[in-house]
This record gives C-alpha cells, structure tokens and sequence, in this order.
C-alpha cells in the first residue's frame, strides 16, 4: 500500500472559542501516525484533553453535529491501547500553556477501506478523557471528557 495522508483543520466550536490547529494522519504499514499541532487551548499549566474521532463529517451546528465517537463495533469506551474501545478512542492529548505538539500512532484507525476515519470528525474535549476507567456513567461511552472545543472534519490532504 502506497502512503496516505490526511488533514483535519480544527476550528471552535463556539463563535467567542480561540482553540485551533491542524491535525494530520499518515498511513502506512499497518498503522496511522497523527501529528498534532492545537492552540488556543484554556489555562497554563499543563492539562490533558480527550482526543476523539466522531461518526459524522457534519459540522454544520458546531462540534455537536459530528455526532458519537466512530464506534461502528458497537463496544464500550476505552484508551488507545485497549483491545475493547471505539476506533475513534485516541485518548487525551497534553497542553503545555494552551499548546499540544505532538505526534501519536494507533493501529486500529485507518484512512481506507469500511472503517475509514475519512469524512469524520476529530474532536477535542474540555477534559480529561478517563478512559472508561472513572466509574462516571458517561465513561463507558465517552470517557467523561467533557464538552467540545474544537473539531475538524478529515479529508485526504492533497500530496
């Protein structure tokens, strides 16, 4: 399989919201590594926010539209490295002073095929995402992460 890529452009999902960024997935072999670059992010300090990809490539009324995490396996929340989780569960991204850079793999998401995140949305959170660990009613289904900040839908970035 020849390399993929693809790009989400996050915007607020609130008018007055100052979070943005790009987000980009590349494929190859057998896994998806995720560049992230987000700003505007609230507080200083460091603080961790779930980072999800939802069902929908609908952001026609905010991050809302994007719908549920992409769960076509129809099991229960988890962490990435979790052998039960929804494809879109990619955890929590860190924001040092309102910025995250980094980069992430994951094995189960890909940009091809019946399951592909292409069309979807990226998502991040308020909060933390607790994995389905918190013992929260919502963190069998969303992780407790709390409400949108941001999202982008995700298109093949032109190469």
């Amino acid at each position: 399989m020849s390399q993929k890529k693809a790009i989400a452009v996050l915007r607020p999902d609130k008018p007055d919201g100052t979070v943005n960024g790009t987000i980009v997935f590349t494929q190859e072999a057998g896994k998806v590594t995720v560049d992230i670059d987000i700003k505007g992010l609230p507080a200083s300090g460091e603080k961790k926010h779930g980072f999800h990809i939802h069902e929908f490539g609908d952001n026609t009324n905010g991050c809302t539209s994007a719908g549920p995490h992409f769960n076509p396996h129809k099991v229960t929340h988890g962490g990435p490295e979790d052998e039960n989780r929804h494809i879109g569960d990619l955890g929590n991204v860190k924001a040092v002073n309102g910025v995250v850079k980094e980069q992430i793999t994951d094995k189960i998401i890909t940009l091809e095929g019946e399951h592909s995140i292409i069309g979807r949305t990226v998502v991040v959170h308020e909060g933390e995402d607790d994995l389905g660990k918190g013992g929260h009613e919502l963190s069998v289904s969303t992780g407790n992460a709390g409400g949108r900040l941001a999202c982008g839908v995700i298109g093949y970035l032109k190469q």
